[in-house]
């Protein structure tokens, strides 16, 4: 028998205009300020797209006003339909040969001291785009040396070879988000498969590199399936859990079954860390690349 907290979660309300309401714990203030300004301007400039603006991101305000962003790269139109995702589906337009300069150069100018690059799906390419990654990671540590890296990468389909282009580069930690549990798998990532993305994370260890992922809460899931990933992870040797309230970016998405309390997110936090996960960020508004810098070290 699990010993939870006395209140794990809250039921998912509706506002008179039929809009989820939010609990009191999951309001963040808007995005303002001259450091995030300068950011947005950087990144309007080169062109350049990031997950916090496609993402929908909660934490946007507080990493942009710290001078930080993580880079999306391989364009913005990714060719899975997770029902989760805000980012747009489709066959993409882009292979930008020149995008790997453009983000180190980008990097350089916002003086970035630890950068999170990540990609959409780009599953058309006979690669999955390992050739852009590796350029981006090697180009960014040559212009910042001192810059350390973390590169969230998507799910390879099974190309190992594609894998171990993507981490030659030269970054501290290589992130592949499980994204939930191996029970929503059909609901929320249709195309991809729980036992793959285990092991890419496992085959990611092999090659050396500190591992991480992370898991959306709320989607529907039970603890003891939350525990049994945890434990899955551990087994296949992922050192750092990120777990936070999944939030439904349109009405077409996914809905909110509901929210989960700081209390259970503080219990899981726990939990991961005694089940063998050397390091857990886990709370409400907690999203995979949130306090990155400090897995570098872990």
């Amino acid at each position: 028998m699990i010993d939870l907290p006395v209140i794990t979660s809250v039921p998912n309300e509706t506002t008179a205009d039929g809009r989820t309401k939010k609990p009191s714990w999951l309001r963040v203030k808007l995005p303002v300020g001259k450091d995030y300004k300068n950011v947005r301007d950087i990144v309007d400039k080169h062109k350049l797209h990031t997950i916090c603006q496609s993402g929908n991101c909660p934490n946007m305000g507080e990493c942009w006003g710290a001078g930080t962003a993580t880079f999306m790269i391989l364009g913005n139109v990714c060719t899975r339909s997770c029902t989760f995702c805000a980012v747009s589906t489709g066959r993409p337009p882009e292979y930008d040969d020149a995008e790997p300069r453009r983000v180190a150069e980008a990097i350089t100018k916002m003086k970035v001291k630890h950068a999170v690059i990540t990609s959409v799906n780009r599953d058309e390419l006979k690669d999955r785009g390992a050739e852009i990654w590796y350029q981006t990671v090697k180009l960014t540590k040559e212009m910042s040396p001192l810059t350390t890296i973390e590169t969230l990468i998507p799910d390879v389909k099974g190309t190992w070879s594609a894998l171990e282009r993507m981490v030659e580069g030269g970054q501290e930690v290589v992130s592949h988000n499980m994204e939930t549990v191996e029970e929503l798998y059909r609901q929320v990532r249709p195309q991809a498969k729980y036992a793959r993305s285990l092991e890419q994370i496992r085959r990611t260890k092999e090659l050396g590199m500190r591992t991480k992922t992370g898991i959306m809460l709320g989607l529907g899931e039970k603890p003891e399936q939350v525990l049994k990933a945890i434990d899955d992870l551990a087994a296949n040797g992922c050192d750092i859990l990120t777990l936070g309230q999944y939030l439904q970016p349109t009405h077409r998405h996914h809905e909110v079954i509901e929210f989960i309390t700081p209390e259970m997110f503080e219990y899981y936090k726990q939990e991961g860390e005694r089940r063998g996960i050397k390091y857990v960020e886990s709370g409400p508004l907690v999203r995979s690349s949130y306090h990155a810098e400090r897995h570098v070290n872990v």
